[in-house]
Parts: structure tokens; sequence; C-alpha cells
């Protein structure tokens, strides 16, 4: 009788080690999951989980200083495009390098949202998420496109003549004109680390 107590009480200590075994393996799991998610991936898990339509939006802290409300549309390699919100916005468009966030404020059930990453079971749609800044740049370069560039110091409007690897370059005009050769108060090269926020 005294054996199957013994053997009783090893069996219960066998499978309580192996359940806290168990949970320390699905704790350090979890940890690097989290370890792995970047900016980008809790963006699209946010993105991903809203329903269409909604009037969901996130807050955003740009590295300029400026706080802008917007709700994200597409999500590339290094940036977001996405509609700006909020009184006072002359244009609903706008594109935000990942690198000029310098804080995203989320509600509580956003942050449990984005903690749970994209799906990496299922490949990305799409070309978008592998498109980078600069060709997004390039694109607006070529439709001739009026943008306003919010940059670290300062706003610059006008239209992209070229976009480098790492800059680009604007003929300064009124915003919302046509580049005309006789509007154009400068020409500039702004690199793209200078960039916060590019309103279309």
């Amino acid at each position: 009788m005294r054996w199957d107590d013994l053997f009783d009480d090893l069996e219960g200590q066998l499978e309580h080690e192996i359940r806290a075994e168990e949970v320390d393996l699905r704790v350090e799991e979890e940890r690097l999951r989290l370890g792995r998610l970047s900016l980008r991936d809790r963006i699209i898990a946010i993105h991903g989980s809203e329903p269409k339509h909604s009037p969901w939006s996130i807050r955003l802290r740009l590295s300029s200083g400026s706080h802008i409300d917007v709700r994200p549309d597409t999500v590339g390699r290094d940036w977001f495009s996405a509609d700006l919100l909020g009184e006072g916005i002359r244009r609903a468009q706008c594109i935000v390098p990942l690198g000029a966030i310098s804080g995203i404020l989320l509600t509580r059930s956003q942050v449990a949202q984005s903690l749970a990453g994209p799906d990496r079971e299922q490949p990305e749609r799409g070309l978008s998420g592998r498109l980078t800044l600069g060709f997004v740049l390039r694109d607006l370069c070529r439709r001739r496109a009026s943008v306003e560039l919010d940059l670290l110091d300062e706003t610059v409007a006008g239209t992209i003549d070229r976009v480098g690897r790492d800059h680009l370059d604007i003929a300064v005009h009124e915003p919302g004109s046509a580049r005309r050769e006789s509007a154009v108060s400068q020409y500039r090269l702004i690199p793209f680390v200078q960039l916060s926020l590019v309103r279309v």
C-alpha cells in the first residue's frame, strides 16, 4: 500500500514538472515571437484586424514633433499610405515613412490586435509590401503630382522632379498649382531622412 502511495506521489510530481516546463516553453516562445515583431508588422496587424470602412484610426507622433490622425490604407516595406483625418485638413491622402514615426498612440484593443502580428502562414497579398518609399516617390514624380512635404523643421510644396536612392529633387511652387517654370521659386534636394510626411 505504501508503494502505491509513493508511486502516486512521484507520478503527481512528474506531471507537475512537465506542466511547468510546458508553461515555461510557451512563455519563452511568446517572448521570441514578440522579439521578432517590427513596427510594420504591428501596423499590418491593426490594419488587417479592423473592419473595412469603419471609423478606426491611429494617432501618430512624427519625428517633426507634430501629431496626426490617420487611417492606414496600404503598407509598403518602409512606408504606408493613409487617409488624413481631422479638422482643417486640406489634403486627405498622405504617405508616412516608417522611419519618421516617433510614436503611435493606440487604444487598448489596438495594442492587443497589434501584438497578434501578421499571419506568417499566409504570404503577403499584392506587390505593395515589397515596394520601398523611393518607388512610391518615383511614381508621384512620374505623375507630376503636386505634393506637400512635411520636413523635420518646415513644410515644402511643389512637384517632385526626380528621385535618387536616398533623396529627391523638388521644384518648389505654390501648393496645388501646376509646375510651371515661371512659378518655381527654387529647386531643392531633400534627403529621405528629413521627410516626416508626404501629402498628396
